[in-house]
């Protein structure tokens, strides 16, 4: 199956609560006016949402967000493409205050899918969370 904005979040809204369907909503139309690209997935269980922006190295992936609610950040992918460390540090110090969880190294050794609704529990979260993206995004094409 081939994903869409309609059929993604259509899917969300069943398979989660009000407010995580709500921000995935949020995130979709953030990703729609910011990203260079957004990929949608073939899977047939649920659907996945890529947000991608341009830079040095070519369109680099941020984040996966899953009709089932899940979002995977792309830190220890932007490590090993080697990102200027400003823009690394930037994003992960951010993320690192917004969601209350260690991004480092050692702490994040490995991207994962983690449940939207253990990371988000304010609007604010979301707000910040996108203004964190929106930065990253423009820092990446300078």
């Amino acid at each position: 199956m081939k994903w869409n904005k309609d059929t993604f979040m259509n899917d969300m809204r069943e398979k989660c609560s009000r407010e995580i369907a709500k921000i995935g909503n949020s995130i979709c139309e953030f990703s729609e006016k910011h990203a260079t690209d957004i990929s949608w997935g073939r899977g047939n269980d649920h659907g996945t949402l890529t947000y991608r922006c341009d830079s040095d190295f070519g369109l680099l992936p941020l984040f996966h967000m899953t009709s089932e609610g899940q979002l995977n950040l792309q830190i220890n992918f932007l490590r090993s493409k080697n990102v200027t460390k400003q823009v690394l540090r930037d994003i992960t110090v951010k993320l690192e205050s917004i969601f209350l969880v260690e991004f480092d190294e050692e702490m994040y050794p490995t991207d994962t899918f983690e449940p939207m609704n253990e990371l988000f529990h304010t609007s604010n979260q979301v707000e910040k969370f996108l203004k964190t993206i929106e930065g990253c995004t423009y820092r990446l094409k300078q």
